[in-house]
């Protein structure tokens, strides 16, 4: 029985021993590769920077804009600029979309130069593109942008682009 204790402590303190080495290790490894990991992280961070924008595509509609399915017959649902439009199906949310802000941005379109990619507007949506009493130039599309919204950001006479939308709440601190 004393040489099984004698063993079992001889065995303990060689665990430790070699225990307190692996750990002297590898703490001096993680300190030579600390600026090598520092300096990995922050190139990525400047390069890629993380987005939550969704995309889709985008056409117009043209007057009448009344009724609307989300406010009906009421005039003052217009922004002043007029930057407002309808919400496809995939957006829609059974109506929770009515009043979301969005953020838009012209990305691409079939005939080059028809986008002005510096440009990004805010809209409001203001009616569903399925029951809209003015028909879209393009079925299917995610947005169907007002007349001066859609010439805001693409050439008026493309039937819909490629966008990049972000929902925009007007009272948040991040955009």
């Amino acid at each position: 029985m004393l040489i099984y204790k004698k063993s079992l402590c001889l065995q303990l303190q060689l665990l430790k021993k070699s225990t307190a080495v692996s750990l002297k290790f590898a703490g001096e490894m993680s300190k030579q590769q600390h600026p090598w990991l520092f300096t990995i992280f922050l190139l990525v961070t400047m390069f890629f920077h993380p987005s939550s924008a969704d995309v889709g595509t985008a056409a117009h509609y043209s007057p009448p804009y009344l009724p609307s399915a989300c406010f009906g017959n009421d005039e003052s649902q217009f922004p002043t600029n007029n930057l407002f439009a309808a919400a496809g199906d995939g957006i829609w949310d059974n109506g929770a979309s009515c009043g979301r802000q969005y953020l838009v941005r012209c990305i691409s379109a079939a005939i080059p130069g028809t986008c002005n990619p510096s440009r990004t507007i805010q809209i409001r949506i203001v009616d569903r593109a399925e029951t809209s009493v003015s028909r879209p130039s393009a079925k299917g599309a995610t947005i169907i942008l007002s007349t001066t919204a859609f010439g805001a950001i693409a050439n008026p006479s493309a039937a819909s682009v490629n966008i990049e939308f972000q929902q925009y709440d007007p009272l948040s601190t991040y955009p």
